[in-house]
């Protein structure tokens, strides 16, 4: 098959939905086949074929929206049912449509994997804080660093705030030497990021489970994604208590 759907412990609608789709158009050109037949096939063989036909040889191409694309070039399984297919007379000429269609499949599945992906990026942005964090009201912190302080989550804070938060670029390298700086020239080591946010969650149908992490200050949040790091700044700390 030429695209890979991985649901594996998410739920992601739109490509769901697409795939489904895709096996209901194919389901309508098979059903056509075999009413314009002479010869009706099995049904049960005809879908056999399909999926038989499906195996192919296929080239990688550059990804596409951090999606891997694969496009299938030689029909694999049409030539496996033809060397069966062809033993008893008539049977290849009855089910070789049936074959190339699952050939012809993978295309099906490759334009709907595209635009599934267009889908998703619009519906569900990724460079969106509110896409990882649409529900907060339940939301708290929680101390992972010494040097985290024994400090409260604003709420209401965090509610104003999510959809006016600047995004700024992950200064991975800058951060961590100035870490090193301040832990050279102090006995005390801190964590730029001592808090991480649970309790939140991500826009519902979009797959996303990140870790969120809350700056030192209260004003920065780091989502750390599967494929991606976010850094997002906010105008008030969303911190409360003792700093």
């Amino acid at each position: 098959m030429t695209i890979n759907y991985n649901f594996a412990f998410s739920f992601q609608l739109i490509p769901i939905i697409t795939l489904i789709l895709a096996w209901c158009v194919i389901a309508i050109f098979a059903y056509r086949m075999m009413k314009k037949q002479q010869v009706k096939p099995k049904a049960w063989k005809a879908l056999v074929c399909v999926l038989v036909g499906l195996f192919s040889f296929s080239i990688n191409f550059p990804s596409l929206w951090d999606t891997p694309i694969k496009i299938s070039i030689l029909p694999l399984g049409v030539w496996i049912l033809y060397s069966f297919l062809k033993r008893k007379e008539g049977r290849w000429v009855t089910y070789r449509r049936f074959a190339w269609l699952g050939f012809w499949a993978n295309f099906i599945f490759l334009a709907a994997a595209l635009i599934a992906v267009l889908l998703q990026n619009v519906t569900y942005p990724k460079d969106e804080l509110s896409t990882y964090m649409s529900n907060v009201e339940n939301a708290k912190i929680r101390s992972i660093h010494p040097s985290g302080k024994t400090r409260t989550l604003d709420t209401d804070m965090l509610l104003k705030q999510i959809h006016n938060m600047s995004r700024e670029k992950v200064q991975g390298n800058q951060w961590y030497y100035e870490k090193e700086f301040r832990d050279e020239k102090s006995t005390k080591r801190n964590e730029r990021f001592p808090y991480q946010l649970f309790g939140t969650t991500s826009k519902w149908g979009s797959g996303l489970h990140p870790i969120i992490y809350l700056e030192a200050d209260g004003k920065g949040i780091l989502v750390s994604a599967p494929q991606k790091q976010l850094y997002f700044r906010s105008n008030e700390p969303l911190l409360k208590g003792e700093e």
